[in-house]
C-alpha cells in the first residue's frame, strides 16, 4: 500500500495536468506528501520502535483461562510510564520466527502492574491459537495504546458495563478506572459457565466499587439480552459501555438506543478476526 501511494505520487506529479510546469503547485503538493510521509514514518514507526525499546517486554508465562482462552503475561521496564487507560489496546508483535511479520490488536486484561502486563485472548484464528504456544523470553514490540473505550468517555456519574464473551477482557480492565463507590453493574454474557473467564476478578472489582454483576449464561434462545431494563432499571440514566463479538455489540447497541439511551452515552468495542 505504501508502495502504491508512493508511485501515485510521483506519477501525478511528472503527469498531471495540474502539476506540469508548475513548480509552486509542485512544490506545495510535495511539502504535503512529505509531511504526511513524516507522521506516518514517526508514528506507525518510530513511537512504537521507542517505545519497544524503552519498554523491553517478554512473555513471561501463558496460562489457561478457560476453552481455548489463555493470559499471556508479560514482563518490562518502566510500565509506569506507560500511559494506557483501562479497555484500550495495542497491536502485538510476538518477535519469534513465524510470528514476528505480523501484528494483531488484543485488549490490556488488567491495568499495568510493574513490572507486569497483562492480556487474555481467545484463540479464534491462527494467530490468536498460536499464542498458548509462546516460550517464556519471547520478546514482544507493541504499538499503541489505541481506542477510545475507556472510563474517561463517560458522560454520567454512572454506568452500566456488557461484555459479550471475550469482551470481558476491555471490560475488566475499564472497572478498574471506575471510581470507589461509582455503582456499575456489570453483566457478563457467555454461551456456557466454562466461558465466563475472568468472573471472579470482575465480581471482585464491582464489589469494591459497590456494584453488582449479572451473569447471563446459556443459548441466545434461552437467555435473552433484551432483558437489560428488567437488570438495570436504571438503565436510561447511566452510560452504556458493550465489548464482543461484533453481532452481540451492535445488537445490544440497537436494543439500548430504543430503550432511550442517547448516542453520546453509548461506548463499544467489538472483537471481530
Amino acid at each position: 500500500m505504501y508502495l502504491a501511494l508512493a508511485l501515485s505520487f510521483a506519477h501525478v506529479i511528472a503527469l498531471g495536468p495540474s502539476f506540469v510546469n508548475h513548480p509552486l503547485t509542485q512544490l506545495i503538493w510535495g511539502a504535503l506528501w512529505v509531511t504526511t510521509a513524516g507522521l506516518v514514518l514517526a508514528y506507525r514507526v518510530g513511537l512504537p520502535l521507542v517505545r519497544t525499546l524503552r519498554h523491553q517486554l517478554v512473555v513471561s508465562e501463558v496460562h489457561e483461562e478457560g476453552p481455548d482462552v489463555v493470559s499471556v503475561i508479560l514482563r518490562g521496564r518502566r510500565l509506569d510510564r506507560l500511559a494506557v487507560s483501562g479497555g484500550q489496546f495495542f497491536e502485538w508483535r510476538f518477535l519469534t520466527p513465524s510470528m514476528w511479520w505480523q501484528a494483531h490488536p488484543f485488549s490490556l486484561s488488567a491495568r499495568p502492574r510493574p513490572p507486569y502486563l497483562r492480556l487474555t485472548v481467545k484463540g479464534v484464528g491462527d494467530f490468536s491459537s498460536a499464542l498458548r504456544h509462546l516460550r517464556p523470553g519471547t520478546r514482544v514490540a507493541i504499538e499503541g495504546p489505541y481506542g477510545a473505550f475507556t472510563a474517561e468517555a463517560r458522560a454520567r456519574a454512572k454506568a452500566v458495563l456488557i461484555a459479550g464473551g471475550i469482551g470481558v477482557t476491555a471490560v475488566r480492565a475499564l472497572l478498574e478506572d471506575l471510581p470507589p463507590k461509582s455503582d456499575p453493574v456489570v453483566v457478563l454474557r457467555a454461551s456456557s459457565e466454562d466461558d465466563l473467564v475472568l468472573a471472579d476478578e470482575v465480581a471482585e472489582l464491582a464489589r469494591q466499587r459497590k456494584g453488582r454483576v449479572h451473569e447471563l449464561v446459556g443459548s441466545r434462545s434461552m437467555v435473552k439480552i433484551e432483558r437489560l431494563d428488567e437488570l438495570v432499571p436504571d438503565l436510561h440514566q447511566r452510560d452504556v459501555f458493550v465489548a464482543g463479538p461484533d453481532a452481540f455489540v451492535h445488537r445490544v447497541v440497537a436494543w439500548v438506543r430504543r430503550l432511550g439511551v442517547p448516542d453520546g452515552a453509548i461506548h463499544y468495542e467489538v472483537y471481530a478476526l
